[in-house]
């Protein structure tokens, strides 16, 4: 049963195992689903569904497979109004006189549409058309074994219309970054160094948790010299030209780093594509407000972590050739690629963030060069899952 939605789910990354799929299928043999797609949207998500980043790309994918299919919330306002209004509830005592059971779905959906269709006013405690309390297939607040329940908790929405709602989208993990996302991925960088001289000022959680115990419960504080996080980063922005569409996101980049006070030290400059002789100061590359790149490389040792923002498209020459930075107005005596070679070799912790999705790195106008930079640093998109990779990877000893 609906093995193409699961190869779906599947194909588009979402790791559904075979177990929960057949889990699924027990579900709706018991009928937990009953004959609501709405219900079965509800109840897919709660068993194949293991963390709320994923909802977002499940609604996409329900939304994909079940687009154009009527169901039985799809009622016009009319048939809400009748049913919701004024219900009375009744006990069913004869429970013979039932609307016809029917086994197949198909069949009851082609039913149910054939009655919405001639339905033209309200009833209530009958055995064949869309009402209340009675003992159709039909309806709410009545008896029958095997139908579809229509109204009673108010939703009056399709589950396409939930999945195409997308409120979930902000949970995802791959999304792109906004500041605070940013902050809380950037606060994995930390290396610890010792206890530094001074007060004992920082509480200690692990040793007031002993000495409470110890102390037969009662609390007694543990004090310890605060330590320091170890990290130099040097972040470098590839700026204008073709990363203007990016500008923002980088902002709120250069935002969260500037705001970060769990550095031992923070050096941020620009270039424009690639490296050459000089780094700038400011994100407008401008003639004069630079640093000498052989500086940089001199006095920032090797302890620094380094993080290259860009997209990594340009001219190949741009690269490979002398003189490539000449699109600027400058002329470089040495290649963009070895200016890059001589970063690999001087900082061994150094990766390459990419704003473009990973899926298009091989298409996009530029990719010759983005390739060849990525032989030279290991490149992460930039979102939340490839921030994280990337900050792990600069963490590897």
């Amino acid at each position: 049963m609906f093995l193409d939605f699961f190869y779906l789910l599947r194909t588009r990354g979402l790791g559904i195992s075979l177990n929960e799929w057949l889990s699924l299928v027990e579900a709706l043999d018991k009928g937990l689903a009953g004959a609501s797609l709405t219900d079965f949207y509800h109840l897919c998500r709660s068993i194949l569904i293991k963390s709320e980043t994923e909802y977002d790309k499940f609604d996409q994918v329900f939304a994909e497979y079940f687009r154009g299919i009527q169901t039985p919330e799809d009622l016009p306002a009319d048939f809400w109004e009748w049913l919701n209004n004024d219900v009375k509830v009744r006990d069913i005592n004869d429970k013979t006189v039932l609307d016809q059971f029917v086994a197949d779905l198909d069949e009851l959906l082609r039913r149910f549409k054939e009655r919405q269709e001639e339905q033209k006013e309200r009833h209530d405690g009958g055995n064949y058309w869309i009402g209340t309390g009675g003992t159709s297939t039909m309806g709410h607040s009545g008896y029958n074994p095997a139908g579809i329940r229509v109204g009673s908790e108010g939703r009056h929405k399709t589950a396409l219309q939930v999945a195409g709602e997308r409120k979930f989208k902000d949970f995802r993990q791959d999304n792109i970054l906004d500041i605070r996302q940013f902050q809380m991925a950037f606060r994995k960088l930390r290396q610890y160094s010792a206890r530094m001289e001074g007060a004992k000022t920082e509480l200690d959680i692990d040793g007031t948790i002993d000495e409470t115990c110890n102390n037969a419960g009662k609390l007694k504080l543990v004090f310890d010299k605060p330590r320091k996080n170890t990290i130099k980063l040097l972040i470098l922005f590839d700026s204008d030209g073709s990363m203007t569409p990016y500008s923002r996101l980088c902002n709120r980049l250069f935002q969260a780093v500037s705001k970060s006070s769990h550095f031992k030290d923070l050096k941020v400059y620009y270039f424009h594509n690639c490296i050459y002789d000089h780094l700038y100061t400011t994100p407008y590359c401008r003639r004069g407000e630079w640093v000498e790149t052989s500086w940089v490389l001199n006095n920032l040792n090797s302890e620094y972590k380094v993080i290259f923002v860009g997209d990594g498209t340009m001219a190949p020459s741009e690269l490979t050739h002398k003189g490539g930075n000449s699109v600027i107005g400058l002329y470089n005596e040495e290649p963009g690629i070895e200016w890059l070679q001589k970063f690999r070799k001087r900082y061994k912790r150094a990766i390459w963030l990419n704003p473009i999705q990973e899926a298009d790195w091989d298409y996009v106008y530029g990719s010759i060069s983005l390739n060849m930079i990525r032989k030279v640093f290991p490149m992460f998109e930039l979102t939340l899952d490839g921030l994280e990779a990337g900050i792990k990877k600069l963490l590897v000893k």
